[in-house]
């Protein structure tokens, strides 16, 4: 996977002396030759690194990195100041600013290739990092801080374009007995099976996580609260068909479901909601599917599907063309095979 570096600066001589140097490397370069298109480009591209001249015509480099690190957009992307100037006021206002280096002109080219490949290291371990700390270790679904992020962002969404979407709480039943009987590694593997199960059966743009414990949830975008049952009542059947393995004997496991939809009135109680009907799943018996709006019926969904019915071969085809074309019936007219 290719590096997206960005340089901004006015020297066209740098620009070219640099893509020759690391010609070799796997790296996507992008020019700028003012601070202005610059910043136009870091907003359209998600950089990996930015490396930027102070000596700019019209905006200086140092406000130019000023801007960079007051967008939420860009503010993650590590800067390595290029200047003229040696004197340390200056580098420690390029610091100060959020730069992670700082190299003086006339630089030294192998040097700053090798700036270059720890500041992309940097950066690719921790991205890696950042995206671990938002996932479950066990089940590699998402956890339940970067469902509170997703939410946040979901609730702000819907509001500003007046568009709905759902939540889905989702309960192992009986799963302290089940850990109490069978020991906590069968419990930790019927944890994942689920969680894939889960991740697998939902849209692209569904956030499935790890809510914490035998508890998940699924944020459904645009989806109501009709449609996420429609999702529930699929995955619970599926989990209900499961078999799981334990030394000599198959096992079933099944889960409960709750759902609410975003109501604009009470912005902040969704998942509070989803979990409520939850509970009243679990009190009625557990592997089912409750709606916090009791108003909106389960849907009924069978699965597996029935399978299509089988269409005609060739044969029987053309015997039916040739029986119309022969007596003249219409294509109501229906030739048994056999």
């Amino acid at each position: 996977m290719l590096s997206k570096v960005l340089l901004i600066d006015d020297l066209k001589i740098v620009h070219q002396l640099l893509q020759i140097k690391m010609a070799s490397e796997p790296i996507e370069w992008y020019s700028a030759f003012d601070g202005t298109t610059g910043l136009e480009l870091a907003n359209k591209i998600a950089m990996d690194l930015i490396l930027l001249d102070i000596n700019l015509p019209n905006e200086d480099g140092l406000e130019v990195c000023r801007k960079l690190k007051s967008n939420p957009a860009t503010a993650g992307v590590p800067v390595i100041f290029l200047s003229g100037e040696s004197a340390t006021d200056e580098k420690v206002k390029g610091f100060n600013l959020g730069a992670v280096d700082y190299i003086t002109k006339p630089f030294d080219t192998a040097e700053l290739v090798a700036r270059i490949r720890v500041a992309l290291r940097t950066k690719e371990l921790f991205d890696l990092l950042s995206q671990r700390a938002l996932l479950d270790g066990l089940t590699g679904l998402h956890n339940r801080a970067y469902l509170d992020e997703r939410l946040a962002a979901e609730v702000a969404h819907a509001l500003r374009l007046n568009h709905t979407f759902s939540c889905v709480m989702v309960d192992v039943d009986k799963f302290k007995a089940l850990n109490d009987t069978y020991g906590h590694p069968f419990g930790d593997q019927v944890l994942r099976t689920i969680g894939r199960m889960i991740g697998q059966g939902c849209r692209a743009e569904d956030i499935a996580c790890r809510y914490g414990g035998e508890e998940f949830a699924i944020l459904t975008p645009t989806v109501g609260a009709a449609g996420a049952a429609v999702l529930a009542e699929r995955l619970r059947q599926q989990i209900a068909a499961e078999s799981f393995r334990h030394e000599e004997s198959q096992l079933q496991v099944t889960c409960s479901f709750g759902i609410a939809e975003f109501d604009p009135a009470a912005p902040h109680v969704l998942v509070s909601q989803a979990d409520k009907a939850l509970y009243r799943a679990k009190r009625a018996g557990g592997n089912r599917t409750y709606m916090f709006d009791t108003s909106i019926p389960v849907p009924h969904v069978t699965w597996p599907p029935p399978p299509t019915p089988r269409e005609p071969d060739g044969k029987v085809l053309e015997a039916k063309a040739a029986a119309r074309k022969l007596i003249g019936f219409s294509d109501s007219f229906e030739l048994t095979p056999g």
